[in-house]
Order: C-alpha cells, then sequence, then structure tokens
C-alpha cells in the first residue's frame, strides 16, 4: 500500500513536566495530555506469561524474529527494545502492537555482530535499550522502508562500534550489551537521580547544552516497565557530556513543538496500527498509531541538522567499516 505524506502540523497527546536537572544532564517527564484508549501490555509483563520471542526458524535470520502471543491481551513490542539471547541479540526496528492470540515476524537489528550460534531457545527481554546514538542511526536508515528487513544493519553495527572505541571497551563479540553492563556501576548511579513519576508516560534527554531525545506511550503503566530500560540507554550517551552545561529551560517544549510540526508518513505497521515517520528540521522519528490514537512515539535530535536549541545533534565523525 502506497504511503500517503501529511504535511499538516499535528498535536501531540503529550504535557511536560518539570525538567530535572543533575550534572549538566536533565530528564523531562511527559505525561498523557488525555485518557488512554488502547489498551495493551509491555513485553515484560507479557513475556511472564507465556509470549514467546523466536528465531524464524533453526537456521534464523539477521533481521527477522517471530513473536507467539498466547495471551488475551495486546502487547507492545517498543521501537529500539532489546531482546537477548536465541542466536544473537538483536534490537526491534519499529513498534509493534501484536494482537491477542497472534503470530507476527518483526523486523530486527543485530546489535552483537560477533556471534551466531544459539544462547538459547527463546530471546528473552533484555531490560535494556541501546543508547540513543545507536537507535538515531537504525531510524535515520528506516526513514524510507521501515519495514526492509536489513536495510539499517551495518548503520547500526557501526553505531555500536563506535560506542565501544569512545568508551575503550571491547566485547569479544561486539555485543552493545556488555558495554552498558560494563558500564553499570556509573549508569545507575546517574539514572538514580531520574526516578519514574507517578502518571509519567514518556520522556524528552538533554545533554551536551542541547537535547538528545524523546520517548512515549499512551499508556503509564507501560512506560512504568519502560522507565528503566530507556533510562539505562540514556544514561550511556550522557556519560560523556558529565558536569557540562544543561540545555536551556524550555528546550524540551521546543523539541516536543518540532517534533509535532514534523512531516509524517504514513504506512503499514509490522502488527495492528499505522506505522508512522517523522521527518523535520532537526528532528527524525517514529511512532505508531492505532485507530487514530497515538500509542508510541520516539524522536531523535537529526543527524547533522541544528535541533530544537540550535546545536548540531552529530558532533562525532563516524568509523570506517571494519570487516565482519
Amino acid at each position: 500500500m502506497a504511503k500517503v505524506i501529511e504535511e499538516e502540523a499535528a498535536a501531540l497527546p503529550l504535557q511536560a513536566g518539570e525538567a530535572v536537572v543533575h550534572r549538566g544532564i536533565s530528564v523531562t517527564p511527559l505525561f498523557p495530555a488525555a485518557d488512554p484508549v488502547c489498551a495493551y501490555v509491555s513485553l515484560a509483563e507479557a513475556s511472564a506469561r507465556g509470549f514467546t520471542v523466536k528465531e524464524v526458524d533453526e537456521a534464523g535470520d539477521v533481521g527477522e524474529i517471530v513473536v507467539i502471543n498466547p495471551t488475551a491481551d495486546r502487547v507492545l513490542l517498543y521501537d529500539g527494545e532489546e531482546i537477548a539471547g536465541a542466536k544473537q541479540d538483536r534490537i526491534i526496528n519499529v513498534a509493534v502492537l501484536v494482537e491477542a492470540g497472534a503470530t507476527v515476524p518483526v523486523p530486527v537489528s543485530c546489535i552483537e555482530v560477533g556471534r551466531w550460534r544459539y544462547e538459547s531457545d527463546e530471546f528473552r527481554p533484555a531490560g535494556r535499550t541501546p543508547a540513543p546514538e545507536v537507535r538515531r542511526a537504525k531510524a535515520m536508515q528506516l526513514q524510507s522502508a521501515p519495514l526492509a528487513r536489513g536495510v539499517a544493519q551495518d548503520a547500526v553495527w557501526d553505531a555500536v562500534e563506535l560506542k565501544e572505541v569512545r568508551h575503550g571497551f571491547r566485547s569479544g563479540t561486539s555485543k552493545h550489551g556488555d558495554l552498558i553492563e560494563h558500564e553499570r556501576p556509573r549508569l545507575d548511579d546517574l539514572a538514580g537521580a531520574f526516578p519514574l513519576q507517578p502518571g509519567q508516560c514518556g520522556m524528552v534527554l538533554g545533554a551536551g547544552g542541547r537535547t538528545v531525545c524523546m520517548d512515549a506511550v499512551s499508556r503509564p503503566e507501560v512506560f512504568a516497565r519502560l522507565h528503566e530500560a530507556l533510562l539505562t540507554g540514556y544514561m550511556l550517551d550522557a556519560l560523556h557530556e558529565l558536569d557540562g552545561t544543561p540545555p536551556p529551560g524550555d528546550s524540551a517544549e521546543a523539541f516536543l513543538g518540532a517534533v509535532a510540526t514534523a512531516r509524517r508518513t504514513r504506512g503499514p505497521a509490522a502488527g495492528l496500527g499505522t506505522d508512522l515517520r517523522l521527518a523535520g528540521t532537526g528532528v527524525v522519528g517514529s511512532g505508531l498509531e492505532v485507530e487514530g490514537e497515538l500509542i508510541q512515539l520516539t524522536a531523535f535530535a537529526g543527524e547533522d541538522s541544528p535541533d530544537a536549541t540550535g546545536v548540531p545533534a552529530s558532533r562525532i565523525a563516524r568509523p570506517s567499516r571494519r570487516t565482519r
């Protein structure tokens, strides 16, 4: 089905709370502007009730996994959420709402280039998301073809390698999760300054004097299961910006405004609903809409372009491609 591009601005169903600033890092909580309608649960909750994530077959496919939902609830797989195990760790390429009782193939990207062997029969929720720099690299590549398998893979591998170089750490299998666990004490210490607030459904990260990214879902109880995982990835990027100048006080609201006015491209989703791609001045993002309700939204300060505060989002040269 052909995509339809809508040029009009669209108000976001979100309202910003008061930013929390610690060591030059700011996290602004987001809250729903209206009561959510669409009902669903998180992958973490569903996994405890029999929701299964597997390789597509015994041989596996780097760019695709399959999910099986035997529960009575719809399940949201969050865009960029990490799953661990099976033949190699992956991240979910797009937001996917899985219908109760459904089996759905899901596009993914590998974030563990050096392993292609079974560690377990099934994947498990990793309880973490990659750094925003890694997730943004994926988002940039998927703008024109979000459901295409393998399109974002090289960009994700390059971003993972760049993070290892910046942290002076090398995993045996170039596993992004190993870097996160290596930095876990510092990440947890930083994350402790930004606790989940009652009713919170999203957040905006600011570091290095600029807005970095935002994440949100429509249901606060689902965000409560995603908060720690997302914050872990946020803090991995924030480690390089400690004790710098925090973003201006109105930067989160300005970024939300840029997201709201970004061009939206609608297309088929991997599961239920409609996939959204966002592109605007200094903004690249994605989302999922179900029956007119925005249930998931992710946005990043666009690569090599000013964000809402006028500071370039990408200030680091890409690494040379290594032999894999």
